[in-house]
């Protein structure tokens, strides 16, 4: 989840708001993460490697 989908103001106006806000947090609490399999190659880079990449010095 992006961090600035966080970071909101919630403002509760009435009873039934407030309702709807905590069975939604309890939902999302309930919920499990998907595995995701990632079906590309990839290499792992340190930040030498990086530097060797772009012609730094090291």
């Amino acid at each position: 989840m992006a961090t600035k989908s966080i970071l909101k103001n919630v403002h509760i106006k009435n009873k039934n708001m407030c309702k709807s806000l905590l069975i939604a947090l309890e939902n999302a609490e309930n919920k499990k993460d998907k595995k995701l399999e990632n079906d590309r190659t990839f290499t792992e880079l340190f930040p030498e490697d990086i530097i060797k990449y772009f012609g730094g010095k090291n």
